[in-house]
């Protein structure tokens, strides 16, 4: 394995985030083959050196990758309030920390990623992936051309103005649209101002990697290499 930074090794452990990481590191709890180590920027072999905080030795995690059909009810969160439900405690049987990668509102259903691997997690949010997002829309009343219209028009997203990318209607109540700007609630904003009443959400497609078959509330484990052919 090749050297890597020792912030970059603490993070991908799980231990914390790569900030967090520094912190532990400048309080002198981190310890290199027996000797403190401050220097967050100091190169490690992991097959080879000894990695210690408060005593207790790291290893690399190793990283795991999903794709959830997520159900309705669960937020998009790692921090419990009350007795709100979590995505993540859909995997309570699975050791290791994951996270979602982005989010769904708690009323929204279809495709997460969910993963341990922070880096590969940064790739797939950063504005410059520019990643298509595909949801079904199911709204109450029937779509007319003028509904169509509006929403291609766009609409002020978090103080920015945003389009979909493309708006296609499937059935008479149910829409398609395509984003890629990701912004919170962007296409309830679109159907909002095209005064539709929303029913039912969806998100059934990230880049070219499809919900397909996972069944509703249930994940299933892929590979690093599967997402990233798929995305």
């Amino acid at each position: 394995m090749s050297q890597m930074r020792l912030n970059k090794f603490l993070a991908h452990s799980g231990i914390a985030s790569r900030r967090k990481v520094e912190d532990l590191i400048f309080s002198k709890i981190v310890k290199v083959n027996g000797v403190v180590e401050i220097k967050p920027q100091r190169l490690i072999d992991p097959t080879k050196d000894s990695v210690k905080v408060n005593d207790k030795v790291v290893k690399e995690e190793k990283k795991y990758y999903f794709i959830l059909n997520k159900p309705k009810g669960y937020l998009c969160s790692n921090v419990k309030k009350g007795k709100e439900k979590l995505v993540i405690d859909l995997f309570k049987d699975f050791s290791e920390r994951l996270f979602t990668i982005g989010r769904l509102d708690k009323d929204t259903t279809g495709l997460l990623i969910i993963t341990n691997d922070g880096d590969f997690a940064n790739k797939i949010i950063h504005p410059s992936a520019n990643l298509e997002k595909e949801y079904i829309a199911k709204v109450k009343e029937n779509i007319t051309d003028t509904h169509l219209k509006t929403i291609s028009k766009g609409a002020f997203v978090e103080n920015k103005f945003v389009k979909p990318k493309r708006v296609v209607k499937v059935r008479k109540s149910t829409l398609k649209i395509i984003v890629t700007e990701g912004k919170k609630r962007e296409v309830k904003t679109f159907i909002k101002r095209a005064n539709l009443t929303l029913l039912e959400l969806q998100r059934v497609r990230i880049g070219k990697l499809r919900l397909g078959a996972v069944p509703y509330g249930f994940a299933k484990k892929v590979s690093l290499e599967h997402l990233s052919n798929s995305i």
